[in-house]
């Protein structure tokens, strides 16, 4: 279990205020315009060396994504911060926003300085309505402190934050589609490449980050790659990691841990357990609704990182927790993802507009068990179909759900439907 010492999150809850004066209390603020000092290869470096990967659910190295931009483009560089979190299950940046958005803000002056960007704009979920207002006054302060703005925090760095709010829609969590909803266009995914390195906002050189990602640096800074590097797995599930966990569990919470802790530690440990005991436990889905679910034996010893859930077939995403007990209709709930992902599609690519309505509408008879046998492998076969054939992922996060049903629940697939012909030849 992780250590409060080694906590970076510490008014995770809120128990204390936001503001900028608490923050530095509880050391935001602390030592920043040293580390822009001490120049952008350093600080590219020190991020590198601690192993940090993507909190948004992609798990990129995030000192290799900053190296990516180049150094003389000829046009300005923009920081892109995505705090359009969609996802079901998670709920993890939220409370950052909320009750550390002085840790975002002073994580997007060193993350846009070691990128050579003068701007960051963040882009929140248009539902985060208090979120964002928080946000605007952590910005406020921080410009009235002289953190932001000319020679913000007395580095020698000009550098601007700005807030777009979002209008709601899940594909604008993708980082392409993001960038075209930030330029006033209709949020669908770019083509790539070219990459938003290359050719981001405005076509010039970007780099969308979580907001977890940007909110952990400064810690990172403050006590070097090698201590976040010590945390965790092994070297490659390194640091702290936010974890939400819902559903049937005693008491469903937020809580940062330690990369690679055991799932049924993590349960237990903070939630109180699985509602009914362990036994109880029927399958967790384990990095938001996207991830496919894992039954209750995989359950028993998986390590939640990116590589152990890789492994198993599944994904730690964004380590959006959905624990469901024996009382679940595990195929209902499944096909509930799939109108989900129906509903969010933003039609671009033929594969996903036209496959996960299929899906949703094949899991609704499966449902009921009004399908046959047969169905259950044409069924696979539609998520095949869509999975990896559209731009973005959402394709992917449509078809991988219903891939983990199969997997693990195919018999009661096929009781539901044997089910269902007995009743209707008995009924004849």
């Amino acid at each position: 279990m992780l250590q409060d010492k080694d906590r970076i999150y510490t008014n995770l809850y809120g128990f204390e205020s936001f503001s900028l004066k608490d923050a530095q209390k509880r050391g935001d603020w602390d030592k920043t315009a040293s580390f822009i000092k001490k120049g952008a290869d350093w600080i590219i470096n020190e991020v590198k060396a601690s192993g940090l990967r993507g909190r948004g659910g992609a798990g990129f190295p995030t000192g290799l994504k900053w190296s990516f931009m180049p150094k003389d483009s000829g046009k300005p560089h923009y920081l892109v911060i995505n705090a359009d979190e969609s996802e079901p299950g998670t709920c993890k940046d939220r409370d950052i926003l909320r009750n550390e958005p002085h840790k975002l803000v002073e994580g997007a002056l060193l993350a846009g300085f070691a990128m050579g960007a003068h701007a960051a704009y963040i882009y929140v979920r248009g539902e985060f309505y208090n979120e964002a207002s928080a946000l605007n006054v952590a910005i406020k302060e921080a410009y009235d402190a002289g953190l932001l703005g000319k020679n913000a925090a007395k580095s020698g760095w000009d550098f601007d934050v700005y807030v777009h709010r979002g209008a709601g829609a899940y594909i604008c969590g993708e980082e392409t589609a993001l960038i075209e909803s930030l330029e006033g266009k209709k949020g669908q995914p770019r083509n790539k490449p070219p990459f938003p390195a290359m050719a981001g906002l405005y076509s010039c050189p970007t780099t969308v980050n979580n907001v977890e990602t940007i909110a952990s640096v400064p810690e990172i800074l403050r006590r070097g790659g090698a201590w976040f590097a010590g945390l965790g797995a092994d070297e490659k599930n390194t640091g702290t990691k936010l974890f939400c966990i819902s559903g049937h569990v005693d008491n469903p919470c937020n809580v940062e841990e330690e990369m690679g802790i055991p799932l049924k530690e993590l349960i237990e440990k903070h939630c109180g357990g699985v509602r009914g005991g362990w036994d109880n436990l029927l399958a967790v889905i384990p990095g938001g609704s996207s991830t496919p679910l894992l039954p209750k034996d995989v359950c028993d010893d998986i390590k939640m990182d990116f590589d152990s859930l890789r492994n198993a077939g599944s994904g730690l995403g964004t380590a959006g927790v959905i624990v469901m007990d024996k009382s679940t209709d595990i195929v209902y709930a499944i096909a509930r993802l799939s109108m989900f992902y129906m509903h969010e599609s933003c039609g671009q690519c033929t594969p996903c507009r036209e496959g996960s309505g299929w899906l949703w509408r094949m899991m609704m008879r499966m449902v009921d068990g009004k399908a046959t046998i047969d169905e259950i492998d044409q069924l696979y076969d539609v998520t095949k179909e869509i999975e990896g054939h559209t731009i973005c992922a959402l394709g992917d996060a449509a078809a991988w759900p219903v891939q983990g049903l199969i997997r693990h629940f195919r018999p009661e697939l096929e009781r539901r439907i044997m089910e269902y012909r007995k009743q209707a030849a008995f009924a004849a």
